[in-house]
């Protein structure tokens, strides 16, 4: 500590009793007094050896520590070279390594997602093109397995009882009857079936009636009536490519939504409905599709055309793409992340549908506009 530390030298009557000294000691006025209590209250000298301590030594030796410059709550002067010695400049913080760039994560286990898609396709394609009514038999299974989880989460997240009975019965039927009886088959089993919705919640008290049988209403349509245009692909000669057309369209459009969007999506899409998707992953499901279409109809439709199979993948992407949101505002309003956990690394049936069944009357449509129904 040197005398700077203590602020400068008094400028009058530096011996005596009215000087502003660093401590002021009260005493009996006098002489002897102010001669000898002045020698107390001096500038301490500069002190060249080193404390036995170390570091701030002020304490020990009895002085009051006053509020001078070199407190932490004031602002320091410039320290002597001896301080300097005793209370070197801290040594620089070592230059920190950045941190690595996290890996963007798919947000699902790929491996159970990829082997539970190869082993749904496998039996799909094997009952597609042995045996036509087993295919028709998947169907109806995948739309009852539908159907529950739809009604289920209905009832957790909002309390509505849309009767599953009436809903299974009837979607099985209507999906049996589009493929024996073509679009007027379907027609009226879907008729029927809100019916048999409408009576059979009669059974219960009328609280609720009007929001459950409009669930039920909107489930037979949404569910089975949808799949029944798969059905109704597999009525044509051609049946089986023509289904295989569409699954395998509709399964490249979100695969190609999927790899762009991940690897360049930048632009979101629809953030208040889905926001993992992006512009730039449907531009990469409109191509991808585009490019399986033009190959699909000139390689697998009789009597198809490369052109007709850009129209064709370009209508997919479309329809894939509003049917994955529109499931999305589904289960944003009743707030679930998936409709079920049938399927490892998919979710539930509904979510492995949720494209698949606003594409199918699209896909029918085009292809009796393209080469016919038969």
């Amino acid at each position: 500590m040197n005398d700077s530390s203590w602020g400068a030298p008094p400028q009058t009557g530096y011996w005596g009793p009215a000087d502003e000294g660093p401590v002021r000691e009260t005493g009996p006025a006098g002489p002897a007094y102010d001669a000898h209590d002045a020698q107390q209250t001096r500038p301490m000298p500069i002190v060249p050896d080193v404390p036995a301590q170390g570091g701030d030594q002020d304490d020990d030796r009895g002085a009051a520590r006053l509020s001078g410059p070199l407190f932490r709550n004031q602002t320091p002067q410039a320290p002597s070279h001896w301080a300097a010695s005793q209370n070197p400049e801290p040594m620089p913080d070592a230059p920190q390594p950045a941190p690595a760039p996290q890996k963007k994560s798919a947000g699902r286990d790929l491996g159970a997602a990829i082997g539970v898609g190869v082993g749904l396709g496998v039996v799909i394609v094997v009952s597609l093109f042995i045996v036509k009514a087993v295919f028709v038999g998947v169907i109806a299974v995948a739309v009852v397995v539908g159907l529950w989880e739809l009604t289920k989460r209905l009832e957790e997240r909002k309390g509505i009882k849309a009767p599953l009975v009436p809903l299974a019965v009837g979607g099985a039927a209507m999906v049996v009857a589009g493929y024996v009886r073509g679009a007027e088959g379907a027609w009226v089993a879907m008729a029927l079936t809100a019916l048999a919705v409408l009576v059979w919640r009669m059974t219960e008290p009328p609280d609720g009636y009007l929001k459950d049988v409009t669930a039920g209403v909107f489930a037979a349509f949404y569910v089975p009536f949808l799949a029944t245009f798969v059905a109704m692909m597999l009525m044509a000669g051609d049946g089986p490519q023509r289904v295989l057309t569409f699954l395998l369209l509709t399964v490249v459009s979100d695969t190609g939504a999927y790899a762009v969007g991940w690897r360049f999506g930048k632009h979101k899409l629809a953030p208040r409905i889905s926001p993992g998707k992006t512009r730039e992953g449907l531009v990469g499901a409109v191509a991808f599709a585009m490019a399986a279409g033009a190959l699909c109809m000139q390689y697998l439709i009789d009597g198809g055309s490369w052109w007709q199979g850009l129209l064709l993948g370009l209508a997919v992407a479309a329809s894939a793409t509003l049917g994955d949101l529109g499931e999305s505002m589904i289960k944003r309003d009743l707030g679930i992340k998936d409709m079920g956990t049938l399927l490892p690394g998919h979710g539930g049936i509904m979510d492995r549908l949720d494209s698949l069944l606003p594409t199918a009357p699209v896909v029918w449509l085009l292809l009796v506009l393209f080469v016919g129904s038969s």
